[in-house]
C-alpha cells in the first residue's frame, strides 16, 4: 500500500515537472516574442521561422521514431538495470548514427543548393546536431522529470537574457539564430554527465541495433506525417505567399499552442506509466487513469479555447504589436485545434502507444497529412495564413475522429463525446459573456476577461456537475485534479 501512495504521490508530481517543462518551452519565446517581433520585424522574422521550420526536418529525420520508442522502450524495462543499460546504447548509437548522416546532408545540400540567407541556414545547423545529444526519451522513460526540467530552465533563462542584450535591431538576426539554436544544443547535451547514476556501459552487437531500426522506422512515419501539418504549412506559406504571412501564422500558433502544453505535460508522464502497466499485465489500472486524465482533458481544454478566442483580437496587437494584429484573426481560427489535440493526444500518449498499436497511429495521422496538404494546396493562394489556419484546423479534426474510431474496441466514447457537446455549450455561452467586455486598455481587458471566463465557467460547469452527474464539491475538486486515487 505505502509504495503504492508513493506511486501516486510520484505520479502528480511528475505531472507538475512535465507541465513546467513543456510550458517552459513555449513560455519563453512569448516572453521574447513582443520584443523579438518589434526589434527584427515581421520579414525577418518570417525568414527565421522559415529556415528554422526547414532544418526542423532534418531534425525530424536524425530522431526518426525515438523519441515515442525509446520511451516506451525504456519504460519496459526500467526495473531491469542490466537490460536497461543494453536497452539505452542499442538505441542511443542507431540515434547517433542516424544523425551524423543527416548532419552531413545538411551541409553538403547548404553549401550547393542555398544562396539566399545561407548564414541563417549555417547557423541552424546547430539546431540540426541537437538531436544526436537528445536523451530526454531515456529519463521521461525512467520518469525523471524533475531533472529535465531544472537544467533546462536555467538554460532557457539564459537563452531569453542574451536575446534582450543582444538582439537590438534588424541586423542582427543571425545572433537571434545563434542564440536561439545554441540554446536547444544545450539543453539536450545537459543531461549527459547524469547519465551514469542511472546506467552502466553495456557492450552491444550491430544485430542488437539494427533490431531496433524496424519499430523507429514504423514511428517516424506519423512523425513524418504530423510534421506536415506543423511544419509543412509554414513552408507553403513561404512558397505561395510572403514570408510576412509565414511570421503572423507563425506567431499565431505559438500562442494556440500554449494549452496544448497541458496536454503534452499529461502525456509525457502517463505514457512510460502506461507502458510499464500493460507491460505488467495491468492493463484496468491504465485504463482508470486514462478516464480520469480524459475528462480533465476535455473540460480544461474547451475552457481554453473558448477563453482564448474571446481575447484573441485584443491579444494579438497587445502582445506582438500592432504590425502583428492579423494574428488575432488567426489565433481564433486556430482555437478548435485545441479540443482536437487534447482528446487525440489523450488517446495516443495513453492508449496507442503503450499498447504498441502502432498502426491505429500511423493510419490516423497519415490522413491527417494529406488532408491538410490538399486543403494548403488549395486554401493557401487564395487566403493566405487564414488557408493554413483551415488546413490545420481540418488536419487535426481528422486526426481526433480516426484514432477515436479505431479504438472504440477499448474505450468507449459515448461518455466523452456527450462532454465535450455539452462543455462546449458552457464555452459558447462564456464567450458570449465574454464579447460584451469592453475596457479601453488592452491589458486590463485581457485580465477581465480571463477572470470572468473562467468564473462563469467554473461556476456553470459546478452546476452541472451537481445537478446532472449527482457529484459534490469535494468530487468535483478530486475530479478536476485527476483524483486522490491517482
Amino acid at each position: 500500500m505505502k509504495k503504492e501512495i508513493e506511486k501516486n504521490a510520484s505520479l502528480k508530481t511528475n505531472i507538475i515537472y512535465s507541465t513546467v517543462y513543456q510550458v517552459l518551452i513555449l513560455i519563453i519565446p512569448l516572453i521574447t516574442a513582443p520584443y523579438v517581433s518589434r526589434v527584427l520585424g515581421a520579414t525577418n522574422l518570417g525568414i527565421y521561422s522559415y529556415t528554422q521550420a526547414f532544418a526542423n526536418y532534418f531534425v525530424l529525420f536524425a530522431m526518426l521514431g525515438v523519441a515515442n520508442y525509446g520511451n516506451r522502450s525504456i519504460a519496459q524495462v526500467r526495473d531491469n538495470p542490466k537490460l536497461l543499460s543494453k536497452t539505452f546504447w542499442e538505441i542511443y548509437v542507431f540515434q547517433i548514427f542516424i544523425t551524423i548522416l543527416v548532419s552531413v546532408i545538411y551541409i553538403i545540400y547548404c553549401f550547393t543548393s542555398i544562396s539566399k540567407n545561407r548564414v541563417i541556414y549555417l547557423l541552424q545547423f546547430l539546431y540540426v546536431i541537437s538531436a544526436g545529444f537528445d536523451i530526454n526519451w531515456f529519463f521521461f522513460g525512467i520518469e525523471k522529470f524533475k531533472l529535465t526540467v531544472t537544467r533546462n530552465t536555467i538554460i532557457k533563462i539564459i537563452n531569453a537574457i542574451l536575446i534582450f542584450v543582444l538582439v537590438k535591431e534588424k541586423s542582427d538576426l543571425a545572433i537571434y539564430t545563434l542564440i536561439m539554436t545554441l540554446g536547444t544544443l544545450l539543453s539536450t547535451a545537459v543531461l549527459f554527465p547524469f547519465l551514469p547514476k542511472y546506467i552502466s556501459f553495456e557492450r552491444i552487437k550491430i544485430k542488437n541495433v539494427i533490431r531496433h531500426v524496424k519499430p523507429n522506422l514504423v514511428l517516424f512515419i506519423p512523425v513524418v506525417a504530423i510534421s506536415l501539418y506543423n511544419i509543412m504549412d509554414k513552408l507553403m506559406l513561404g512558397y505561395f505567399s510572403t514570408t510576412d504571412e509565414v511570421a503572423f501564422y507563425s506567431n499565431a500558433e505559438k500562442i494556440a499552442q500554449l494549452p496544448n502544453s497541458i496536454i503534452m505535460a499529461v502525456g509525457n508522464v502517463l505514457m512510460p506509466r502506461m507502458s510499464n502497466l500493460i507491460a505488467v499485465g495491468n492493463q484496468k489500472k491504465g485504463l482508470e487513469l486514462f478516464d480520469k486524465s480524459m475528462i480533465f482533458m476535455i473540460v480544461s481544454s474547451i475552457l481554453l479555447a473558448f477563453g482564448m478566442g474571446s481575447i484573441s483580437d485584443v491579444f494579438a496587437p497587445w502582445f506582438y504589436g500592432k504590425e502583428f494584429a492579423k494574428c488575432g484573426v488567426y489565433i481564433l481560427w486556430l482555437c478548435p485545434t485545441i479540443v482536437f489535440k487534447s482528446i487525440a493526444g489523450s488517446i495516443r500518449t495513453q492508449l496507442i502507444i503503450p499498447m504498441e498499436r502502432d498502426n491505429v497511429y500511423i493510419f490516423s495521422v497519415s490522413a491527417g497529412a494529406i488532408i491538410n496538404l490538399i486543403a494548403n494546396y488549395f486554401f493557401i493562394p487564395l487566403y493566405q495564413g487564414l488557408g493554413a489556419v483551415l488546413g490545420t484546423v481540418l488536419a487535426e479534426g481528422v486526426v481526433c475522429i480516426i484514432q477515436m474510431f479505431m479504438t472504440r474496441d477499448v474505450v468507449n466514447y459515448r461518455r466523452y463525446l456527450k462532454y465535450t457537446f455539452i462543455f462546449c455549450f458552457i464555452g459558447e455561452a462564456m464567450f458570449l459573456v465574454l464579447q460584451m467586455i469592453h475596457v479601453q486598455n488592452s491589458f486590463v481587458n485581457i485580465i477581465v476577461s480571463m477572470t470572468v471566463g473562467v468564473v462563469i465557467y467554473s461556476i456553470l460547469s459546478g452546476i452541472y456537475f451537481i445537478k446532472f452527474e449527482g457529484m459534490s464539491i469535494k468530487n468535483i475538486k478530486n475530479r478536476m485534479r485527476g483524483n486522490k486515487n491517482v
